[in-house]
């Protein structure tokens, strides 16, 4: 029984003894040196080494011209072509270094450089860590990465993540863009960048803002968050999140998107967009709206896309489904809309309709014209079923204006001359200065001109007038005031800028917008390292 636990503890003795042993730190191995001496005068406690000297410890092999070695302390002085070397991915050179056996730190300066396969640093000063695996710097450094040069006042490289990490000014400069920003990590071997805080990205292409983003360096790809914009030569792209595709030229944003174009003084906002520069054109969709500043006033178009193309001074704007315009003093409705800004034409396709003043005006086809001297509403055409009708001022009756064409001008926006041809109809109340009525005008005729003033009509001329009449209203039954046709929408009309947009997308705008609340509170936030940046080098192995 004694025997059994005097062996026991033995046992137990030995296995602590190992494990003490096995964590104390490992001696400083001389594994070469031309001379060696002991000079207490010069170096004390030191053996001095010279000559082609390399030591080696825990895995790490030092090489110089010459070194003081502190067998006591476990600790060396290195002078000479320095070089510092752990396995095949980290080597360290320069003039000077110290490295402590105890504690496994390494410090090298005078012309340090720093390589790995994919990476090298360049600076005055370089501390390594090797317990933690980490390289910091606090001198200005230049790191070159094939096609990349970084530039900064510090920084800090993580081994085993390949990363450099630059926590005060830093510059990516490439042939194609210079990154700059205060917050940057960079991982070596995958070319990833991820930015925190104001940072940019300047080329001749184009010009990016971003507090939050990442951008592949190798394929030219970036997401960005935050705050982040695109500048070309004449638009702007906002949007709560941004990929970018440098080689192909290609953009897109979702959730509170807006494209601002400052030389067509026009702005497109949806909740995703497509932007082809090379192309000249952007879709939007998603509660999209389109507001050009026309007369000294906007106009906001709405369809669930909208398609605008070409460059400018040639640029098409294309609104397809449910499309619903507001001006000030004009608003619509119609299937699709095709508006060319070479020709100012503006074409409504579809179940058109038009509210102007109190008109409200139909038919089969819709043209408005504008003039791009003046850059004001010129004109407008309808085209087969023309109808114009408004409530009478008082009364519960209809004005009602038919023909098969209409052919009008506005001034200051509103219609004024009006001319509707081919098998005309009208029915007009008329009224006294003191609106009294005076009777309803009924009448036919091949053409009829209009003349409106402060919304009412002027006068109404008739040519090659068939049959009509001016009739007391006793005169006239109901169902005679009501040319063939006529459907009152008046409830339909678009009062304002925010009628255009349908219930279900003010619904889904209004969870985007609670959406959006929740990531500004993340905005402080760092963004997570993708799964490509950290799997780089395992995808490289399997290829």
């Amino acid at each position: 029984m004694k025997k059994s636990l005097f062996f026991l503890c033995y046992c137990l003795l030995l296995f602590v003894t190992n494990l003490v042993l096995a964590q104390a730190p490992k001696k400083i191995i001389v594994e070469n040196s031309d001379f060696a001496d002991v000079n207490q005068v010069e170096v004390p406690d030191a053996l001095l080494l010279m000559g082609n000297v390399r030591v080696n410890h825990d895995g790490v092999v030092m090489t110089c011209n010459k070194a003081y070695y502190f067998q006591k302390e476990n600790y060396i002085k290195a002078f000479g072509n320095v070089q510092m070397v752990q396995g095949d991915t980290l080597f360290l050179n320069s003039k000077y270094a110290e490295y402590n056996g105890n504690v496994k730190k390494a410090y090298a300066s005078g012309d340090a450089v720093m390589s790995s396969p994919d990476a090298t640093l360049t600076t005055e000063i370089i501390n390594f860590d090797r317990n933690i695996q980490e390289v910091f710097y606090d001198t200005p450094g230049t790191i070159t990465n094939k096609d990349n040069t970084l530039k900064s006042n510090s920084g800090r490289y993580y081994v085993k993540q390949k990363k450099f990490q630059f926590l005060t000014a830093v510059t990516i400069t490439n042939p194609t863009y210079v990154i700059k920003s205060n917050h940057l990590d960079y991982f070596s071997n995958s070319g990833h960048s991820y930015l925190f805080g104001p940072s940019t990205i300047t080329s001749k292409a184009n010009y990016i803002y971003t507090e939050k983003g990442f951008y592949d360096t190798k394929k030219n790809l970036a997401h960005f968050l935050n705050k982040s914009y695109i500048r070309y030569d004449d638009r702007v792209i906002k949007g709560d999140s941004l990929y970018y595709d440098r080689n192909r030229e290609f953009a897109s944003a979702t959730r509170n998107v807006k494209i601002t174009d400052s030389i067509n003084r026009g702005i497109v906002k949806g909740h995703y967009a497509e932007v082809y520069k090379k192309l000249d054109s952007m879709y939007v969709t998603k509660r999209a709206v389109a507001v050009n500043f026309v007369e000294n006033d906007s106009v906001y178009i709405h369809g669930k896309k909208l398609m605008v193309t070409g460059k400018e001074g040639n640029r098409i704007i294309r609104a397809f489904n449910n499309v619903r315009f507001f001006k000030t003093d004009m608003s619509g409705k119609c299937d699709s809309i095709h508006s060319s800004s070479k020709t100012a034409l503006t074409k409504m396709i579809g179940n058109p309709i038009l509210w102007n003043a109190e008109n409200q005006i139909t038919g089969d086809v819709m043209h408005l014209i504008g003039n791009n001297t003046t850059k004001k509403l010129d004109s407008l055409k309808v085209l087969n079923n023309t109808f114009i009708v408004s409530k009478d001022t008082i009364g519960t009756g209809y004005n009602q204006v038919k023909g098969q064409d209409l052919y009008g001008k506005f001034e200051e926006g509103k219609l004024h001359y009006v001319d509707v041809v081919k098998n005309a109809e009208v029915i007009y109340y008329m009224r006294n200065e003191a609106q009294e009525l005076i009777g309803i005008n009924k009448n036919k005729s091949s053409k009829i001109n209009l003349i409106i003033e402060d919304n009412e009509v002027e006068t109404i001329t008739f040519f090659q007038q068939i049959d009509g009449d001016i009739f007391p209203e006793k005169d006239l039954p109901e169902n005679a005031r009501k040319l063939r046709g006529l459907v009152w929408r008046g409830d339909e009309r678009i009062k304002s800028k925010d009628d255009i947009f349908p219930p279900e997308e003010n619904e889904d705008n209004d969870k985007i917008a609670k959406a959006t609340k929740v990531s500004e509170a993340k905005e402080d936030i760092p963004m997570k390292i993708r799964k490509e940046t950290l799997n780089y080098d395992k995808k490289k192995v399997k290829k």
